[in-house]
Parts: C-alpha cells; structure tokens; sequence
C-alpha cells in the first residue's frame, strides 16, 4: 500500500512539473524565438503529456488496478498518431520542428526533477 502511495504521489508532481515546464518553456520561446517556437515548443509538451498520461495507464494496468485489454493494439496506434503529426509538422507547418523535439523532453526533465526531489527528500 505504501508503495502504490508513494507511486502516486510521485506521478502527481511529475504531471505538476511536466505543465510548469512546459508553460515556462512556451513562454521562453515565444519571447526569444517567436510563435513558430512557441507553439513548437507546446506542441511538443502536449506530446510529452499525453505520453506520460498513456505511461501512467500501462502502469495502472499491469498493477491490476483497470480491466486487462489488448494493449498492443493501442500502442501501435499511439506511434502512428505521432508519425503522422511529426509529418504533418515537418511538411505542412511553419512550427519548428526543434522546437517540437525540445517539448518532447519535457517528461524527462520532469523526471529529473523528481529524481533530484526524491533524493533531496528521501525517508530514511
């Protein structure tokens, strides 16, 4: 039960993280580089959290906590679905796609911003 407490708690502040990182960085890049890397830039943070939300799900799932469904029919869907925006993205917009991959890594410096918490704050 603890362990579930502790999983919890810990995704809630990678989700808090992950929003004020990305509003942090939308805002950075739209005053530095422009709206083509702002929305870039958000574009991307939206990718990264709906990954983190589909993440959070698989997790939840082989806990036992939702009812077992095909996962692999999802997850091929889930890469098709950001294929084709990434190509959307390089052919059809004006949004730059650097600025995109930058959003996309705001799961992982959430990450590490957890990581860093957990060892600052650990129980011993």
């Amino acid at each position: 039960m603890a362990d579930e407490l502790t999983f919890e708690r810990a995704a809630v502040r990678i989700g808090r993280t992950m929003m004020v990182i990305g509003g942090l960085g939308t805002l950075a890049a739209l005053v530095v580089r422009g709206w083509q890397w702002g929305g870039g830039f958000l574009l991307g943070a939206a990718i990264s959290g709906l990954n983190f939300h589909w993440l959070r799900r698989l997790v939840a799932g082989l806990g036992g906590e939702g009812e077992p469904r095909n996962r692999s029919v999802v997850l091929g869907f889930r890469y098709l679905i950001l294929g084709g925006g990434a190509y959307v993205i390089v052919r059809l917009s004006r949004i730059s796609l650097a600025a995109v991959l930058a959003g996309v890594f705001v799961l992982t410096a959430a990450v590490f911003v957890e990581v860093i918490f957990e060892i600052l704050y650990a129980r011993k």
